[in-house]
């Protein structure tokens, strides 16, 4: 007889998270990560978290307020600012003194990549049950290759399929979108893969009862995220230039990363150093006011496989304007909440922009107000509800639809 998730309801469980970017990293499976774990020790579980130190030294051991968090010896990445990495030889004998110390009930993996790749062959060795949740797309890698595309295109075919030998041997896998899903059966060859969203709190980024927040005296467009090559950011910079001049937008960037100083020349190119804000990274209080305060969303990224800012942006009663790539067509209601364009096309980006700046503030009100209602099947304890009802032994079968 098949168990129902009421059936399985039991005592705590010991939880490993296997994130291979994981706070201070700043992009949305870090911030999964950590909503996860504190979602998780809320509920009265015992989380430990594997992740990379931010900085050189041996393995060490932290106590935060969401888990414990076990940080591995990692390496710089020359071509990224702030990202490391851990090398296999240099993790694997401390990633099975952690297992015999933390003895978990079950892991989490967050990538294929290297924690999350050797975190799963012990699980496997000691019959430990197996969660895998794939966040990434080989294009997040190209910012880090600094080689032709072609050969970057070899390294994407090889990730596929490193993917597809790691996470067959977990008992359940998820990604964010259906469209993940569908590029993991295609390329990674994973034949049952649970779309299941990345989950937020709606309610952080909605006006209180009886709360204002003032506008700015110019139309704003936002864009929130790593500033990095696969976001596209430069496309929406030549859109902002090519969009009339009475509209006079600005540009509000939120994030830091390898892609800043040339954006910034870019503006500046363009004429648009008084219409392009470059805020770095923020607080969340301070992204709140931003989301609040602004009049359009854009994501140029042709590799999100949920983009968690626009869902954000969305819950704050925003239009957007969306690449029409990978997971973001699922987010937008052409026409009701905003507008797909055409991926690096800053023409059809400007145009989009335009027709939704020139709509009545009551209409953009109603686009906004669609962009709010969509976003309620995205509720983070939906999503930590199912992995819960996973970890206890929940399957594929009874949450696919």
């Amino acid at each position: 007889m098949t168990s129902t998730p009421s059936d399985r309801v039991d005592k705590p469980l010991t939880i490993l998270i296997a994130a291979d970017t994981y706070p201070p990293h700043i992009n949305g499976a870090a911030q999964f990560c950590f909503r996860l774990a504190t979602g998780m020790t809320a509920r009265g579980h015992n989380v430990h978290v594997m992740a990379c130190r931010p900085d050189g030294g041996p393995m060490f051991t932290e106590q935060r307020p969401e888990a414990t968090v076990h940080r591995l010896r990692s390496r710089p990445v020359p071509t990224h600012e702030y990202f490391r990495i851990c090398l296999p030889w240099e993790i694997k004998k401390d990633i099975a003194t952690l297992f015999d110390e933390i003895q978990p009930d079950v892991v989490h993996v967050q990538s294929h990549y290297m924690i999350g790749e050797h975190v799963v062959y012990e699980a496997v060795r000691r019959g430990i049950r197996v969660v895998a949740t794939n966040h990434f797309m080989p294009e997040n890698l190209n910012p880090f290759l600094p080689f032709p595309q072609w050969f970057k295109n070899i390294v994407g075919r090889v990730s596929w399929r490193d993917m597809g030998k790691v996470m067959s041997q977990a008992d359940v896998v998820t990604t964010p979108t259906p469209l993940a899903a569908e590029a993991m059966h295609q390329h990674a060859f994973l034949r049952k893969v649970l779309p299941l969203s990345n989950g937020i709190e709606a309610g952080n980024y909605e006006l209180a009862e009886g709360e204002t927040v003032p506008r700015h005296d110019y139309p704003i467009v936002a864009f929130v995220g790593r500033l990095a090559e696969e976001k596209h950011i430069d496309v929406l910079v030549d859109a902002i230039a090519k969009t009339p001049a009475d509209l006079n937008l600005h540009l509000i960037v939120v994030g830091g990363g390898e892609v800043k100083a040339a954006l910034k020349a870019q503006a500046e190119k363009l004429g648009l150093a008084d219409r392009v804000t470059f805020t770095g990274l923020i607080s969340d209080a301070e992204l709140r006011e931003v989301y609040l305060k602004t009049d359009l969303f854009v994501m140029p990224g042709t590799a999100e496989l949920q983009s968690l800012v626009t869902l954000e942006a969305m819950s704050a009663s925003t239009p957007v304007v969306l690449a029409d790539a990978m997971a973001l067509p699922h987010l937008v209601n052409d026409g009701v909440n905003g507008y797909l364009f055409k991926p690096n096309d800053s023409d059809d980006l400007a145009q989009k922009i335009a027709t939704i700046m020139r709509l009545s503030p009551e209409d953009r009100a109603a686009m906004g107000a669609a962009s709010h209602s969509m976003v309620a099947r995205h509720g983070l304890q939906a999503t930590l509800d199912t992995f819960e009802d996973i970890y206890r032994g929940g399957s594929y079968e009874d949450h696919a639809v």
